[in-house]
């Protein structure tokens, strides 16, 4: 068994890393904290050195395993992520020269149909992205982003589009949409905070006319190099296809319907020039809750269907 003492130490450093470093969300954190424990104590590991030994035929028996206690695709395939960053981060404790986690892929998932992905996914594809990128600042940068676009519902060119002058941002922003049409939206204060780290790591000038996000030559941030971040993340985390940038603007307005939000202030703050574009997040919202019900009672929704 591990002394209690070194696991203890291990986790704590793992997650003040997770936490402080990386800043990721607590579900996300609370998720590779449980991955790392199950590593420490089902392969009996006791020193960060032995943790850095870690081979990815070693990965691949630990989530055979764990796939044997009844984890899904998904999980195994989020599962696998935090231990390949939990091994990235023991050869670095354990001042091996290369800190690259164990090159292994994670287990095929059959796509699924569109759909807005769960708060919790949505945090979380916005941590990984910034726990996949090269430097701190570039996944900062695309973690900020994507929160704007979760958060509070902005398309993916309004976000990029933003400039110093729209930060520091307080408790809610204007937006310039399609047709240079204006609206004023919420600002949640996970969103304030992940723009206000970016911009401190942030190497580039921002003068209020310059752009707040800057691809890494120092030009305006493109959309294809966020689409390409974000389809890195999504493989590792193991979410479908549709898990897109665009599909957490989508996920903003179904979450928000989902809530209880009237359709004519979900089409201010969505920035729709009408109401039709708006209401299809009914017909979504009212997919996602006959999935609910027909996981719920399976019996009565195959009884119905047949009468």
């Amino acid at each position: 068994m591990n002394d209690p003492a070194t696991l203890h130490d291990m986790l704590e450093t793992w997650q003040r890393h997770l936490r402080d470093n990386r800043r990721s969300s607590a579900h996300t954190v609370r998720a590779y904290l449980a991955a790392a424990k199950h590593l420490l104590t089902d392969r009996n590991l006791k020193s960060w050195p032995q943790v850095a030994e870690i081979t990815s035929k070693d990965l691949r028996a630990q989530l055979a395993a764990r796939r044997s206690e009844g984890l899904s695709n998904a999980s195994a395939a989020r599962e696998l992520s935090a231990l390949k960053g939990f091994v990235g981060f023991a050869r670095e404790q354990a001042g091996m020269g290369v800190t690259e986690a164990p090159r292994m892929r994670g287990p095929r998932l059959k796509k699924g149909l569109p759909r807005p992905i769960t708060p919790d996914d949505a945090l979380g594809l916005a941590d990984e992205v910034a726990a996949m990128s090269g430097e701190d600042w570039t996944g900062a940068r695309d973690r900020a982003v994507l929160l704007l676009l979760y958060g509070a519902g902005l398309r993916i060119a309004e976000a990029l589009s933003l400039n110093g002058s729209d930060v520091p941002l307080g408790n809610q922003l204007v937006v310039t949409g399609k047709g240079g049409k204006q609206r004023v939206t919420p600002i949640l204060p996970i969103v304030s905070e992940a723009v206000a780290d970016y911009c401190d790591k942030n190497p580039w000038p921002l003068g209020p006319g310059d752009p707040l996000f800057r691809g890494v030559k120092g030009a305006r941030l493109n959309q294809g190099m966020v689409q390409k971040a974000t389809a890195r993340a999504r493989q590792a985390l193991g979410l479908p296809d549709t898990a897109t940038p665009h599909a957490l603007r989508h996920s903003f307005a179904t979450h928000l319907l989902g809530a209880g939000t009237d359709l004519r202030s979900l089409q201010e703050l969505l920035g729709h020039a009408s109401l039709g574009s708006t209401q299809i997040y009914t017909k979504v919202d009212a997919a996602s809750l006959l999935d609910t019900y027909r996981n719920a009672h399976p019996r009565e929704t195959s009884k119905s269907e047949k009468d």
